[in-house]
């Protein structure tokens, strides 16, 4: 376990692997899920290659500070350029699930020299219309207001969700409001422009995502995409070897 220093925030981190071989892989988890979530696919990604993972803020053990200012999406993508800087890695695979993987296409959008390539799970790309994007940030608004009325207890049940451990509640509310909601559609209109080798994973029980899969496997130019079977939402936690094999195999052809 590693620390970073983000202005006063601390952001934890791990590295996995031997560095100066292959393209370091980011790996980025999804809302009240922390870097743990990646356990059962390290061995594998990190065979050959150094792999990092780490905690966002508010999530696992990183700082949860109490200044709302301190989470937003900008925020969050200079988290990933500084553990690519603290690396030592120029460019890396971007693997992001869920809200991680719509932070690793924001992360595309504003540094596209550093990504190699992307490996986006379970997740989406935004939305494009006001209407939509404002649905969404009311269920995230509902999502922060319930978990700063019950705390841990009202966070949603999930494998990825179960496996962390997190600081405070109030920090992970800050951060749906933060770093979860959506401010424009500039990551989804970003799609066409994406031009390192995609791989779009997903899991065929997690409906909410499945429309997603489609829509950014068809925007993104030459896009792959995989649907794993018997796996929900956490594909990777879910079918683990199933995965670890599609993602094994999508490096190797980079």
């Amino acid at each position: 376990m590693a620390w970073l220093d983000r202005d006063g925030v601390r952001l934890r981190y791990e590295t996995h692997g031997a560095s100066g071989g292959r393209t370091p892989l980011l790996l980025t988890h999804g809302f009240s899920a922390s870097a743990t979530m990646w356990g059962p696919n390290l061995r594998a990604l990190a065979d050959d290659r150094q792999v990092v993972v780490w905690d966002l803020r508010g999530h696992g053990r990183s700082d949860a500070p109490h200044d709302p200012a301190l989470y937003s999406h900008e925020l969050s993508v200079g988290d990933m350029a500084a553990l690519l800087d603290e690396a030592g890695a120029e460019r890396a695979v971007l693997v992001g699930m869920s809200l991680g993987g719509y932070l690793s296409l924001a992360f595309r959008a504003r540094h596209p020299e550093r990504v190699a390539a992307l490996v986006l799970v379970d997740t989406g790309p935004g939305y494009r219309r006001d209407g939509e994007r404002a649905g969404w940030n009311a269920y995230v608004e509902r999502t922060a207001a319930a978990i700063d009325a019950r705390g841990f207890a009202a966070v949603r049940e999930s494998p990825e969700v179960a496996l962390a451990h997190h600081r405070r509640a109030g920090g992970l509310a800050l951060a749906a409001r933060g770093i979860m909601a959506q401010r424009d559609a500039s990551v989804i209109e970003s799609l066409g422009d994406v031009d390192v080798p995609t791989l779009v994973v997903v899991g065929a029980d997690d409906e909410p995502f499945l429309r997603a899969a489609d829509y950014m496997a068809a925007k993104i130019p030459g896009a792959r995409k995989v649907v794993i079977d018997a796996a929900g939402h956490a594909a990777n936690l879910d079918r683990p070897e199933v995965f670890n094999a599609a993602v094994t195999e999508f490096l190797e052809g980079l």
